[in-house]
């Protein structure tokens, strides 16, 4: 199983895969919509021979079988105020 991976033109390091090429005729209108314009970035074999970096290649597959795409958004910023009260000492 191959997946095509695209990139989004709104959003920084949120990507789209798909199936097949330019097939996003399973993907909801309002998803592309906020998504923008996708800009290609890699085809990519499932089958275990690459790693990928920030999304679970089960749950990819999974969630290309059933709904015929996946969205993987960026980590939530990290919140070094919430890092610093939990590294200060107790009162």
């Amino acid at each position: 199983m191959f997946c095509v991976i695209y990139r989004s033109s709104k959003r920084d390091q949120t990507y789209l895969y798909v199936e097949k090429k330019d097939d996003f005729s399973r993907v909801p209108e309002e998803l592309m919509k906020g998504f923008g314009v996708p800009q290609l970035a890699m085809l990519l074999p499932l089958d275990g021979s690459k790693k990928l970096a920030s999304a679970d290649i089960e749950k990819v597959k999974q969630a290309l079988k059933d709904e015929g795409y996946y969205l993987q958004l960026p980590p939530p910023p990290e919140s070094l105020l919430k890092m610093h009260l939990e590294n200060s000492p107790k009162k």
